[in-house]
């Protein structure tokens, strides 16, 4: 089930300055404290939403409840936006409440580009998967979905222009990478993109 939720906790030097980006936090929260945890999580959201390049959050809650991790997904238009939400008074007052209910400080990573895609939640992964594995399987339904557009529409846009056929191509490829075919891509192909700890093919 997802939520609407904030919080960070770091930055990414590796990006560009007006890069978007994506910060994916990791939160195992102690027994009992999970109403007063998500109570403190949804006032980190509403005071982060007022901070000019908050692009929105979503918050994956555990998957069992053996499992008492809490993932939380938000993004900021830019390194700028997101350094000034992450040293700001409103952040640091929750922040404090909000480790002292975890069982360990929360883990972070910072991300950008074809990384949002990669979203597990009921292995709730932090560190994404290897650049050149997340490479391949977009690639894998890349290729199915721009085949399917030119076999059902290569007629017709055929007949408009090539800047305005590459517009409703592209636009309705992303659409299908982003909410039909890379949820099931990531699911399909989660054991090699996620494998268990020792498992060396990572």
């Amino acid at each position: 089930m997802i939520l609407n939720m904030m919080d960070s906790q770091s930055t990414a030097s590796q990006q560009g300055p007006t890069d978007p980006l994506t910060v994916v936090v990791s939160r195992r929260v102690k027994k009992g404290n999970q109403e007063e945890f998500e109570a403190l999580s949804s006032k980190m959201t509403e005071r982060a939403s007022r901070f000019p390049g908050y692009l929105g959050t979503a918050m994956f809650r555990p998957a069992s409840p053996d499992d008492p991790e809490y993932r939380i997904v938000f993004k900021f238009r830019d390194r700028e936006s997101l350094a000034a939400w992450e040293a700001s008074n409103e952040r640091a007052e929750l922040l404090e409440q909000i480790e002292s209910l975890l069982v360990q400080p929360s883990e972070r990573e910072v991300t950008s580009g074809i990384v949002t895609w990669f979203t597990l939640p009921g292995q709730n992964p932090v560190t994404p998967p290897p650049k050149w594995k997340m490479t391949l399987v977009s690639w894998l339904a890349l290729y199915p979905a721009v085949t399917l557009v030119f076999v059902m529409f290569g007629d017709w846009l055929a007949q408009i222009p090539l800047f305005v056929r590459t517009l409703l191509v592209t636009a309705v490829v992303m659409l299908m990478m982003s909410y039909v075919l890379m949820p099931r891509m990531t699911r399909w192909f989660a054991f090699w993109l996620f494998p268990k700890k020792g498992d060396s093919s990572r």
